[in-house]
């Protein structure tokens, strides 16, 4: 099996520095955490977004820089659907496809289920338990499992596939007075016009590879892509995300996050290695602005939020893999027993980045989203049950 490269273990510790650090400052002075991360650097006239925007440390990284972490979480998905050897590509992705649909349905139905038993619990807001946590799913995976565990790689497409999903429900979850459709036309047109640019030159020359090669216009049309996604009235953190399939990209996939893909050159996975130390930098300032994590804080969401990950969101995964095994006789992946789809569901229940992002968007402020924030914390110790479950199944 690939290598899986160690950047993402990196990120996994530079998203828990940063929220180990807003939790300790937030506990001891909430005063100065909250000034600091809502302090406004400007305001942002509502000429092209939906309404007026205060910028702030917290809508910079939210907003901003977590457009970088998501796109590079979002070239492996492309990658994995697209391209031959693909981890969610053919019949032997079936099963992690299926895991994908059941971790989301068994989440939301969960959610619905808590906010039609508890108070102050939205219904609206379904779309926050659904994303996983890639990094530190696979950061806490490499320790059960054991590095090279072909298990590593199923993982990685669950929360891969889970994170996206996630995004694209939160997307879908803001008010519709604020969404503006036909500003989607700037970030359909921007990649295809870059495109068309650097594929200008038909002819096999070394003129017309250089153009290819080329990362300028990406980038250009990375930021006019990130610019119509805003002013439709979108999280600005999917501002990148429709570059990706248009980009010159390898004929071969290597597989999710694989240290091979850094000795490729074409501008897809050149564009992901010169991304690496930014995205650690983001996912430090994430946990710094989203991931403070008030310790008095209980309430009713928490209890949803745990209801969703620790018993909606595998319990949704393992049925739907046991349904796909046992009446459509889909074949497990390599490597693969039946006994690793129990560890890998306790594994997928960690769910933190995209979480954090949505209920920024759709808690209502106050104790319900910092007892939304702190059910988040508690269901990270969703991964002690994964120590237990692998040496219980372990052949």
């Amino acid at each position: 099996m690939y290598r899986v490269s160690p950047f993402v273990r990196h990120f996994a510790r530079a998203l828990l520095s940063g929220a180990l650090v807003a939790t300790l400052w937030v506990n001891l002075s909430p005063e100065t955490y909250y000034d600091a991360i809502e302090f406004r650097l400007t305001d942002l006239p509502g000429l092209i977004l939906p309404r007026p925007m205060a910028l702030t440390p917290l809508a910079l990284v939210t907003e901003g820089l977590m457009a970088l972490f998501l796109a590079f979480i979002g070239k492996e998905l492309w990658e994995a659907l697209t391209l031959p050897h693909g981890a969610l590509a053919g019949r032997r992705a079936a099963l992690p496809a299926l895991a994908i649909a059941g971790g989301l349905a068994g989440s939301v139905v969960a959610w619905l289920l808590a906010a039609a038993l508890l108070p102050e619990v939205p219904a609206g807001a379904w779309a926050i338990p659904i994303g996983s946590d890639v990094v530190l799913a696979y950061a806490l995976g490499r320790l059960v499992f054991g590095p090279g565990h072909p298990a590593l790689h199923v993982l990685l497409a669950v929360t891969i596939g889970l994170e996206m999903a996630g995004l694209l429900a939160m997307g879908l979850s803001r008010p519709p007075e604020v969404f503006r459709p036909l500003w989607l036309i700037l970030p359909l047109a921007a990649p295809l016009a870059a495109r068309a640019f650097v594929y200008r030159d038909r002819q096999r020359s070394e003129v017309a590879r250089a153009h290819v090669l080329q990362l300028w216009p990406w980038a250009v049309a990375g930021l006019l892509s990130w610019i119509g996604v805003l002013a439709a009235g979108l999280p600005g953190a999917l501002g990148l995300l429709p570059v990706i399939p248009a980009m010159p990209h390898a004929r071969r996939n290597f597989g999710l996050f694989a240290e091979a893909e850094g000795f490729l050159h074409d501008p897809l996975n050149r564009l992901a290695q010169l991304l690496v130390r930014p995205v650690a930098v983001t996912l430090f300032l994430f946990g710094l602005t989203c991931g403070g994590v008030v310790l008095s804080a209980a309430g009713t969401p928490t209890l949803a939020i745990l209801a969703a990950i620790w018993a909606g969101k595998p319990l949704g995964l393992l049925a739907a893999v046991w349904a796909g095994a046992r009446f459509a006789h889909l074949p497990m992946p390599p490597g693969l027993r039946p006994g690793d789809w129990p560890v890998l569901a306790a594994l997928a229940a960690l769910s933190f980045t995209v979480p954090l992002l949505a209920i920024g968007e759709l808690m209502p402020g106050g104790l319900p989203d910092a007892a939304a924030r702190l059910g988040l914390a508690i269901g990270l110790f969703a991964a002690a049950a994964a120590l237990p479950l692998r040496r219980a199944t372990a052949p």
